[in-house]
Formats: C-alpha cells, structure tokens, sequence
C-alpha cells in the first residue's frame, strides 16, 4: 500500500508577509492589486477570512467585507525564495517528490515509514527552519491526500488510512474533489450528486453520458481511486538525513556515535530512493545549543563517513573553536555534482 503525503503551506504569500513584519500577524491582510485598477485578491491571512475575505475575490468586494483590510501589492521575487526554502525541507524526506505549485508539493513514502510521523516532522522543521506552517495530508494515493491537507488548515495534518477509505470518501461532498469547480458542482446537484455516495449509484456509462469526460474523473474519484505517480521528472536537488538529540552533546565520542548512526540512516535513505551517494557531493548540517546554525560542503570530496566526520570538524572549529557550545542537531546530506556548482557557504 502507497504512503503519500501532500504539504500545502497555509496562505502562503500572507504568511511570507507576516513573517517579514510580525505586526501584520494580528490584523486582516491581503495580496492583490488595488480597488480603482479592478484588482483580484491573490490570498489573504486568517483574521481576513473571519471577514469573508477570499482569494479570486474582488479588491473592491473584499474591502466592502473588511474596511480595515490591509492590502499588500506582492513580491514574487520573495515568495519564490521562501518556496525554495519550503521545498528543500520536503525534500529530505521519502522515496519520491513532485512539486506541483510555488507553494504544494507530494512525497512518496516508503512503506515502512510512518505517513503521520514524518508529516509532523516535515510540519515542525518549516516552521522552524522557514518560519512559515504548512498543512499535511497523508493517504494511500495523491487524490486523497491533496484532500486531506484541507481538513485541518491551519498549521495541521490529516491522515486517511487505507481501511478509513470507502467510509470518509463515502461522505465527501463532491465540491471537495479537485477540478470539480462551482459549476460542475451545480450541474452535478441537479442529477442529486451531492456526495461522492451519490456518485457511487451511476456506472461510468451513465456518468460519461452526462457529464463527458469528466464522468470517467468522478467515477474513480468517488470510489476514492487514482494510481497517479509523482511526476518525479525535476532533478532531485539533494537527500539528507538529521537528527536532533535529547541532550545537547558536548563529547567528541558522542559526536562521533551519532555520526554514525546518521550514516546509517544515510545510506539507507539513498538505497531507497534509488541514489547513488558515491556521485552526490557530502554536506553536513550543524545546529548548536543557542539555535545558531552552519552548514559546509565540499563539492571535491566522495561521500564517506570519513569525508562527514571531517566536514563536522571543520563546521564546528569554524563557528564554535572553544567548543563551548553544545550541539542539538547534525546533518548529513548528499547534493547532485550537477547542481552543487558552488560549495555551500558557512553561515
């Protein structure tokens, strides 16, 4: 059985935003063009929808809704930067990646992997490493997961197990099925199609004949079937494996005990997703005790536990000498010859 997850960062260009100035967190916000040149809102924060505030709505509307609305103009230049940052993150985890939007993306699992565990992992290393939630979804195939990722926005994870299937598809009112928009939804009312239930008591004849294609769509869907792949066609830009430890480590042993431990788990991930580790160029992540962070690469050097350890070295002599701080977190990565052009810069 697939384990998928989708990861949807919540009202992401209002979230990008609010973490660039803080003081917009509290107050009705939203990105889109003025009311006078007959602006559309792009998105908008939580407080704004209390109000009614959606996207594709109107400028003019959303300000009649919430007069005290704050409009932003955008900066996709920003908003690209940051979904970078997001999609790195995700790219950590799982056997398969296909990002689908500037702010969504899938993995695929293994299926020995605990779907809900890496979800929470993933929600809780953007928000802390970007600074912005995501909402996830887990499932057995990407339809449901897409769905998922909605149910508990914001900042939430959703999981629809295999046996929980036929029962939360049964319920799902088919407006929740993506591609079935506002007027497929109306059209589909008017046959007494309101759930995916209803769906369920036409053949797929019945429903190509009235609804065309989209007949053999929904006729899947409302069973809860789609064999989709992830369209894993986007070079995978690195794999990487952390950890961050119960008690901060001090001891050069531990260090290299844990180091260790996250080889392991290294090679394990890139026999998963079917990498090479000897044609990726090693890096490693390193977080100390007062949140500071640094991470070097060397893009000369065969990945090696050897090659690790010394990197480990070297990041720790660079931002701590006296190694008076004690490290929580170690990474270990691998990133593609092709990509890493430039060695990563100590920071």
């Amino acid at each position: 059985m697939r384990k998928i997850l989708h990861i949807d960062c919540d009202c992401f260009f209002a979230a990008v935003e609010m973490r660039q100035n803080p003081l917009l967190h509290s107050i009705p916000i939203a990105i889109g063009g003025s009311a006078d040149r007959r602006g559309v809102i792009s998105t908008c924060n939580y407080p704004a929808r209390e109000f009614g505030v959606r996207s594709a709505m109107s400028t003019a509307l959303a300000l009649q809704k919430c007069p005290d609305l704050t409009l932003l103009p955008g900066n996709m230049a920003l908003y690209r930067e940051v979904s970078q940052q997001v999609m790195a993150v995700i790219q950590r985890y799982g056997i398969a990646f296909e990002q689908v939007s500037v702010d969504e993306a899938y993995v695929e699992l293994d299926p020995q992997d605990s779907a809900i565990e890496i979800g929470h992992t993933i929600r809780a290393a953007v928000e802390a490493e970007v600074g912005i939630t995501v909402s996830v979804g887990a499932a057995p195939n990407k339809f449901l997961a897409k769905v998922a990722s909605d149910w508990h926005k914001p900042n939430g994870l959703f999981a629809v197990k295999p046996h929980q299937v036929d029962t939360f598809v049964s319920q799902l009112p088919v407006r929740k099925i993506p591609g079935i928009g506002p007027k497929t939804a109306e059209r589909l009312a008017a046959k007494g199609i309101e759930t995916c239930a209803d769906a369920r008591h036409y053949s797929v004849i019945e429903l190509v004949n009235l609804f065309g294609r989209t007949g053999v769509y929904l006729y899947n869907r409302s069973r809860g079937e789609d064999d989709r792949p992830l369209a894993t066609d986007r070079v995978r830009k690195s794999i990487s494996v952390e950890r961050t430890f119960a008690h901060d480590l001090f001891d050069s042993n531990e260090l290299d005990e844990a180091l260790e431990r996250l080889w392991v788990k290294f090679i394990e991930r890139t026999e998963k997703a079917n990498i090479d580790h000897l044609q990726l160029a090693p890096f490693v992540k390193v977080k100390f005790n007062d949140f500071s962070q640094t991470t070097l690469a060397d893009q000369f050097q065969e990945i090696s536990l050897r090659s690790f350890r010394q990197l480990l070295q070297q990041a720790r002599l660079r931002h701590d000498p006296s190694k008076s701080r004690g490290i929580r977190l170690i990474g270990l990565g691998g990133r593609c010859p092709q990509i890493s052009e430039q060695q990563l810069a100590l920071f």
